[in-house]
């Protein structure tokens, strides 16, 4: 079993390198604690449209048995099964066309962001930021996938901004997902899907 995924997170340029592989490390460490059988490669892209480029260049040379981008969804998702057609009605992706015999379960969302899965892990947010974290500032954690992504980003820049590693996009987003455990990300329906797919497809 060959199988590549194409990261949202990153950077693209001839500086790129280092934030890449922190990046990719985030995500290793989080499959990792899937408990998955195999692992897949994963490459950080940057933005969404180099995900897109890159998913679907892998998708027509086949050299992989399972080719899948891992995304914001950007917006809440009304049936997070139908991938496809979530992308279409969100405006930012609208020119993505659907590939050829590509499935929904190739598309992986965090939905609607990176942050609401680091934001849902309470326990991790508080060992990693220390005692200058102000968890009053942070969304409540029930329905943490219906939030809209910028509250949950500037809501999680607020609450760490007394904090050494204040959080930020780039190295120390990284940093923070690396210790988001899967078992606190479970009332997430949008993680649950990624970990069932990965489980059948790996």
């Amino acid at each position: 079993m060959k199988a590549i995924i194409y990261i949202e997170g990153g950077a693209s340029g001839p500086h790129s390198k280092n934030l890449n592989i922190r990046c990719q490390k985030a995500f290793h460490a989080l499959l990792d604690r899937m408990g998955l059988q195999r692992k897949p490669r994963l490459k950080a892209c940057g933005g969404r449209n180099a995900v897109y480029d890159d998913f679907c260049t892998a998708h027509a040379a086949k050299r992989e048995d399972f080719v899948s981008m891992w995304i914001d969804s950007e917006e809440p998702m009304k049936d997070i099964e139908a991938a496809w057609k979530h992308l279409a009605e969100v405006t930012t992706v609208a020119a993505w066309k659907k590939p050829e015999d590509v499935e929904d379960e190739q598309v992986l969302f965090m939905t609607t962001c990176m942050e609401t899965w680091i934001v849902a892990d309470r326990k991790a947010l508080k060992r990693h930021f220390g005692h200058k974290l102000h968890e009053n500032a942070l969304p409540p954690p029930n329905d943490l996938e219906s939030r809209d992504r910028h509250d949950v980003q500037e809501r999680l820049e607020r609450a760490t901004k007394d904090c050494q590693n204040a959080y930020a996009k780039g190295k120390r987003s990284f940093e923070a997902l690396e210790e988001v455990s899967p078992d606190a990300l479970q009332e997430l329906p949008s993680f649950c899907r990624v970990q069932r797919i990965l489980k059948k497809r790996l």
